[in-house]
């Protein structure tokens, strides 16, 4: 089972070719708005590398958000291209899921057999806002995908209960605003790479979970705002 996976919901453009044995070939840069530059001939360096087609994929696998509209715009279409021209079924990836398995490949330790300890995913989003999820240690998602604002009160019953793990792009702000006991956060941060949606997308792909290639759209959350860009100084 071989499967293209594209990740585009972060400031990080990545593109990997996987298997159930792991990851083929990967190509990513965390060069900010760089996406629409980056991502095909990503995508065809990894051909190349591989030596293998579009149409000897069982699928196409596109990390579905939320996050940058931008780059959900340009991950989408591109993995909807493929899928479509070569005639091979579209996987959609819950982002903070394949967050948390980037998470584990980091820090194993952490996710301890029969522990309680949870885990929460988070993206950055504007000004004190994040996008997160609520994990459990073996991966069950507890609290689907939200919008959240930070202060100092947020996820207090969660951390009433037990240890929380906060980790994401979006945590690096937090880490100064929850600080109550059982509140860990990594020290090195931990960002979202197609490699890390290896194993959800290799399961939907065995599980044949599809989308309609035609109808498909991200999980934006937001609707987009545009802004107009500063004036330069004379």
């Amino acid at each position: 089972m071989m499967i293209l996976c594209i990740e585009t919901t972060s400031d990080i453009c990545s593109a990997a070719i996987v298997t159930e044995h792991g990851v083929m070939a990967i190509r990513e840069s965390g060069e900010d708005r760089e996406h629409s530059r980056l991502l095909a001939p990503y995508i065809n360096e990894l051909f190349n590398e591989t030596g293998i087609g579009s149409k000897d994929l069982d699928a196409v696998a596109i990390s579905a958000g939320p996050g940058s509209y931008t780059g959900l715009r340009i991950g989408t279409s591109l993995a909807k291209g493929i899928a479509y021209g070569s005639g091979i079924p579209l996987i959609a990836v819950d982002t903070m899921l394949a967050l948390w398995h980037n998470m584990v490949a980091s820090y194993p330790s952490m996710v301890e057999p029969g522990s309680d300890r949870l885990f929460v995913p988070m993206t950055d989003a504007r000004r004190m806002e994040v996008y997160c999820s609520v994990i459990a240690a073996d991966g069950t998602i507890v609290s689907p995908v939200s919008a959240t604002i930070i202060d100092e009160e947020s996820f207090s019953n969660l951390l009433e209960k037990g240890e929380v793990l906060f980790f994401g792009s979006g945590a690096e702000k937090c880490r100064s605003v929850i600080t109550r006991p059982g509140a860990i956060f990594p020290e090195e941060r931990i960002g979202c790479s197609a490699a890390a949606m290896r194993e959800p997308a290799i399961k939907a792909c065995s599980e044949k979970r599809f989308e309609d290639v035609a109808y498909f759209q991200p999980l934006y959350l937001k609707e987009f705002m545009a802004t107009r860009p500063k004036k330069s100084l004379p």
